[in-house]
């Protein structure tokens, strides 16, 4: 009797605590849990703790609410232009309905992934090869609109889709390399004619200044000796101006006329010998007397310069 008894008690205490562990439910956070009851949809948990009915409730899905990112196999697309490329990337997409999730599909992670990559394939058969390598951004938000759309029913929000590798063809490749390379020759060949060319423009612009600064210089050189020689001149009129009113003056003041004769006698005398000495000719005037006859023709001269003019 006391076995049974013990059996029993047993018995209770694990159908007690099969019956606690079924009843309580503890949800981790950014996750919710999707409730049955007799195989009915019951009610959906959020994070924290919650009593289950025992034996009638049971927990039938269990969704992360995080980000989750989804690897897109490599498939091969065919472009506008009929060239083959292999082209993989990644889907991110997050649960915001886990009702949806359950109930709306079988397997919403596969059903996008097939759809990213038939919207993948229609959308580089729009655009040629060149393209493809341009149009990053608009083939990746297309494709994000179409899967978006497409999976609003399943409680799923498709977040972005990223491409990451686009490989043509080998051939394909090595017309890319080659065109490249051709494209970077063609670029520094264009970059060293301009160097060039600016090189030129620059030594002219530097000869044409240079000539220009030359001729300013000489033009100002020839100016400054035309005023120097024009101060020149007008200094030396004025000085022979100013010697010839002292002498006029001089001629006029008492005894000038004498000094004047005396002078023109001495001049006549000196320059008459200075002759003499440069020959071996002797030149002697016709008439000695000569010699006082241009004295006095010289004096006659002074005195009718200093008697005034008659009025008119």
């Amino acid at each position: 009797m006391d076995t049974i008894i013990t059996i029993l008690t047993v018995g209770g205490t694990l159908v007690i605590v099969i019956a606690l562990f079924k009843t309580a439910r503890v949800v981790p956070q950014k996750q919710q849990y999707v409730i049955e009851r007799l195989g009915k949809y019951s009610r959906t948990l959020d994070a924290g703790f919650h009593l289950l009915m025992p034996f009638l409730d049971k927990v039938a899905y269990k969704h992360s609410l995080k980000e989750r990112a989804i690897d897109i196999p490599s498939q091969s697309c065919i472009t506008k232009d009929n060239i083959a490329v292999e082209i993989d990337g990644i889907l991110y997409l997050q649960i915001i309905d886990a009702r949806a999730a359950s109930y709306g599909i079988e397997n919403y992670q596969f059903a996008s992934s097939q759809l990213a990559q038939t919207t993948l394939r229609s959308e580089i058969g729009k655009i040629e090869l060149d393209r493809t390598f341009e149009e990053r951004e608009t083939i990746n938000a297309e494709v994000v609109n179409a899967v978006d759309k497409a999976s609003d029913p399943w409680g799923v929000k498709i977040l972005r889709y990223e491409i990451k590798d686009i490989i043509p063809p080998v051939s394909v490749r090595d017309a890319l390399e080659k065109q490249m390379r051709a494209e970077r020759e063609r670029r520094a060949t264009v970059a060293e004619s301009e160097g060039e060319r600016e090189a030129k423009i620059n030594v002219s612009e530097g000869l044409k200044q240079e000539t220009i600064n030359i001729s300013e210089a000489e033009k100002q050189r020839q100016i400054n000796e035309a005023e120097g020689k024009a101060r020149e001149i007008e200094l030396i009129a004025t000085a022979t101006a100013e010697g010839l009113r002292k002498v006029a003056e001089a001629i006029i003041a008492p005894g000038g006329n004498d000094a004047v004769n005396l002078r023109v006698a001495e001049q006549y005398v000196r320059e008459f010998g200075n002759l003499a000495k440069e020959t071996n000719t002797l030149i002697l005037p016709q008439n000695m007397s000569d010699v006082g006859a241009f004295v006095g023709t010289i004096t006659k001269t002074l005195e009718s310069i200093k008697k005034p003019n008659p009025p008119l």
